[in-house]
């Protein structure tokens, strides 16, 4: 619409205004290691999308690099209540009640990935991971499991975590 039909009173533009992407911006701020403005960008992305599971899931993984388990913890079970059946967020949730020490609660989660999980070569990996894990958990004592059990790097999640 030109200025002087805006001026005049003509018909208003029909284009949308331009909106961010911040899941995007999100992701290419943790890439550069910058998570705690990843997090503002997720969180700006949730408020535009409250329901958006995957904002969740990605705020989960940058918490669990920053060390803030509980929080973590709490964006994984936020991405389950919207997906339930988001193996990525099972499969991180379960790693991270390990750390915590909650067994009973993380071989439910790792059950629950192994039910539904990524196909494709590299998930491969992470399938093995988390049966190896779960049969630790059934056949010895969670006390006695190791130290140093890691939740997963971003590569293990499918493109859900990606902007579509």
């Amino acid at each position: 619409m030109s200025f002087w039909s805006r001026l005049t009173g003509g018909k208003p533009s029909t284009s949308k205004p331009h909106t961010l992407d911040y899941l995007s911006e999100g992701l290419a701020l943790e890439r550069q290691g910058d998570y705690d403005a990843a997090l503002t960008s997720y969180r700006l992305a949730l408020r535009d999308q409250p329901s958006n599971y995957k904002v969740l899931q990605n705020m989960a993984i940058a918490y669990t690099k920053m060390g803030q388990i509980d929080q973590a913890i709490k964006c994984y079970r936020g991405a389950l209540q919207i997906q339930p059946k988001l193996s990525g967020a099972h499969y991180g949730l379960a790693f991270l009640l390990l750390k915590r020490g909650d067994a009973a609660d993380a071989a439910y989660h790792l059950d629950a990935f192994l039910m539904d999980p990524p196909s494709g070569a590299e998930a491969e990996r992470w399938v093995n991971h988390a049966k190896t894990q779960l049969d630790a958990l059934r056949t010895t004592n969670p006390a006695s499991l190791p130290d140093d059990i890691t939740g997963p790097s971003r590569a293990m999640y499918d493109s859900p975590t990606e902007p579509e």
